[in-house]
């Protein structure tokens, strides 16, 4: 019989709903592999920073049954080093060896208590700058959608909590499930780029061209040697202008996304088939197996074989 993996989600004063929300609906989703439960430091009703509150089922003794906690996100001006003593006293409870995952700015509860010392992080770009100044000894990385250290994950703003559970889901159980999940909650299975593309930028002027036809081209051929003059000729632009306007809409340069697209392609070639790694390094647009190691390794700090062997565990 499938063991079923207990998640319990804190919801602290000032929660955002719709990130508080998000693991009983992604998590849900997963043919009852996991049981979501909500919990208060206290027992009772959590103000949320909308104009409702919510009533919660357990208190924080459920945190001590929990495989897997997910802290939910507050605002990051309420959040101090010195958090109130119900709250230290509820993360307390929490198991030596459980994974913890944060939310946007839950982020800073854990690093708050301690928990993110020495690691890498990420949390909405916004506040970074907040971030750094409050918590020197953690390791952020503002770009990223989501970071797997180990035992605690943290994600970047609102949708990325959507990301780091379905990382959780496919970690856990494959990329057979997750792709299930991933259509009954009509979500993208990965998403491309990291914070960059979200980052305020300037408004392409009015009635310019834009460059998603050719990111669309290109996505269609990235086993091809595609260059950024290939792709200027497609979007019939000026390497300058190509290269201007592709960073406004999209956030990163051209090379940097092609990258993206074909780590995120190896990926699911990695979890989905028995090819060998040189073979995907080629399907993918990398010139060596070698290639593909390295810009596996910086995207998510494992090898190809170490990835593989993770999801040939689950499938």
């Amino acid at each position: 019989m499938q063991r079923v993996e207990r998640v319990v989600v804190l919801a602290l004063d000032g929660v955002y709903p719709f990130e508080l929300g998000i693991p009983s609906r992604i998590l849900g989703a997963a043919d009852g592999r996991y049981e979501v439960l909500t919990c208060s430091v206290d027992g009772g009703p959590v103000r949320t920073n909308a104009d409702f509150s919510v009533t919660v089922e357990h208190g924080p003794e459920a945190l001590a049954t929990a495989d897997t906690v997910v802290i939910a996100p507050i605002a990051p001006e309420s959040v101090t080093a010195d958090l109130p003593d119900e709250v230290r006293a509820a993360l307390g409870l929490i198991r030596p060896g459980t994974r913890i995952v944060s939310i946007c700015t839950g982020v800073f509860v854990l690093a708050a208590v301690g928990l993110l010392d020495g690691r890498r992080a990420t949390t909405r770009w916004q506040v970074a700058d907040r971030f750094r100044r409050m918590f020197p000894h953690v390791d952020l990385d503002p770009d990223v959608l989501f970071v797997d250290d180990g035992p605690v994950l943290t994600s970047a703003g609102a949708a990325s909590g959507v990301d780091v559970c379905l990382h959780l889901v496919r970690q856990d159980h494959g990329s057979r499930l997750a792709n299930t999940v991933v259509r009954r909650c009509v979500v993208p299975p990965f998403r491309d780029g990291g914070q960059a593309q979200y980052i305020e930028q300037p408004v392409p002027e009015t009635g310019a061209a834009s460059t998603a036809a050719t990111r669309a081209w290109a996505l269609e051929r990235l086993g091809e040697p595609l260059t950024l003059s290939d792709l200027a000729a497609h979007a019939r632009m000026s390497l300058r202008t190509f290269a201007r306007r592709f960073h406004d809409e999209v956030g990163v340069s051209p090379g940097r996304r092609l990258i993206q697209q074909r780590v995120a392609r190896a990926r699911h070639l990695l979890e989905s088939s028995d090819l060998p790694v040189d073979h995907i390094a080629g399907q993918v647009g990398f010139a060596t197996g070698a290639s593909l190691r390295q810009h596996l390794h910086a995207a998510i700090g494992v090898t190809p074989q170490a990835y593989r062997r993770t999801f040939q565990r689950t499938r």
